[in-house]
């Protein structure tokens, strides 16, 4: 390999929110929790940093440069999508961009359907702009998960339900949605006058066999409805540098979008612009390789559960770089599972009920991590089931 996705770093004591559980061990261990990878930046990415903190002040910036032709030829390049650069605002995070979203798009008490177990944010969001949510399950059988389309175009049809809000590909399932679904998503929403806000931060990521398509490729006429979310931070770890960049097609939800994001003052931070064009201008081959060791840890990962847990089920992994694991066959109820995790084997994951109900039982994994850390870690966890 040409890039460093080996060596471990020791993150105590530096401000990590995902390492804050760990802090105050004698012995390394090394959390499996938040989406945030353990692999050294692209030195391509650090580079163009360095060389913009030594030439230029830090002071308030805008787009610069071509900044907007990377991002639309990144959408072209990685997943064929035509996209027009006025249709980008950049925003300081994906999160931040949805609740103001919300604000945007519906009125207090509106319904905005989402699909459990999904991104807990998507949960927040909503009940902070008191907004209420309505759950679409998805179906599970056997780890692999589908959506409920009858009972979608149920909650589509009740008038109060005007948005929903959809990840692609699906965190914390691993699913990456085929073009066919995605239209039945589009067709129903717009049979009922649902709009649709996508969230496809994971998309860059995804495995062997599998590619993201944007709800926006299969909207078509529907186009001006849609809103989809896309940013560098989760592909190349860059969350630090808050950069997000929505896609709005329709000039007059662009226009009322940024209404919403001037009250607060929302800002994406200069070094978030410089950040993200390096990557993607410079980051595809580290991309690449990550890619590649975050499926051979699932593999690693699935063996380990089928081999050392009767009865588990790994989701399959089509992408981003979190697997979705059921433990429901060892009979614990979440407090008790959370506990055993943490005190017996010290496994620091994401629990399953932090999806919603439909996740009790689970954990979410997080692969993006050196390889020996994962066997040191999941070696830890054999022994604690033993015990």
């Amino acid at each position: 390999m040409k890039y460093d996705f080996e060596t471990i770093c020791d993150r105590r004591g530096k401000g990590s929110r995902k390492w804050m559980p760990v802090e105050d061990f004698e012995e390394l261990i090394v959390p499996f929790s938040v989406a945030d990878m353990e692999f050294n930046t692209a030195p391509e990415i650090k580079k163009e940093l360095i060389n913009y903190i030594e030439n230029n002040i830090l002071g308030y910036t805008t787009y610069m440069d071509d900044y907007l032709e990377e991002v639309v030829k990144w959408q072209k390049d990685i997943h064929d999508l035509d996209i027009k650069e006025e249709y980008i605002v950049s925003t300081p995070g994906v999160v931040s961009a949805l609740y103001y979203l919300i604000l945007t798009l519906t009125k207090e008490d509106d319904g905005i359907i989402i699909f459990k177990p999904v991104y807990h944010p998507f949960t927040a969001s909503v009940e902070a702009a008191n907004r209420n949510v309505i759950n679409c399950p998805l179906i599970n059988k056997d780890g692999y998960y589908k959506i409920d389309f009858e009972k979608f175009e149920d909650l589509a049809a009740d008038p109060k339900n005007k948005a929903i809000i959809f990840c692609n590909p699906h965190n914390p399932v691993g699913r990456v949605w085929t073009e066919d679904e995605l239209t039945k998503i589009v067709e129903i929403s717009k049979k009922y006058n649902i709009l649709i806000i996508s969230d496809e931060i994971w998309s860059d990521i995804t495995m062997s066999g599998f590619k993201t398509t944007s709800i926006l490729k299969v909207a078509g006429d529907y186009l001006d409805s849609v809103v989809v979310s896309t940013a560098a931070s989760k592909t190349f770890n860059l969350a630090g540098l808050t950069c997000s960049n929505i896609i709005i097609p329709n000039k007059l939800i662009k226009r009322a979008f940024l209404k919403e994001l001037e009250k607060p003052h929302l800002a994406v931070p200069a070094l978030g612009f410089v950040g993200t064009k390096a990557a993607y201008k410079y980051g595809k081959d580290w991309m690449k390789e990550m890619i590649n060791v975050v499926e051979e840890n699932y593999k690693y990962t699935k063996n380990f559960f089928e081999e050392n847990i009767n009865g588990s089920v790994v989701s399959p992994l089509e992408g981003t770089y979190a697997t979705w694991v059921d433990l429901r066959s060892l009979g614990l109820d979440k407090n008790q599972l959370e506990k055993f995790l943490v005190e017996k084997a010290k496994f620091y994951v994401n629990q399953g009920y932090f999806f919603g109900e439909e996740g009790e039982g689970f954990i979410r994994i997080n692969l993006a991590c050196p390889k020996s850390v994962l066997k040191d870690s999941l070696n830890r966890l054999k022994i604690a089931i033993e015990s």
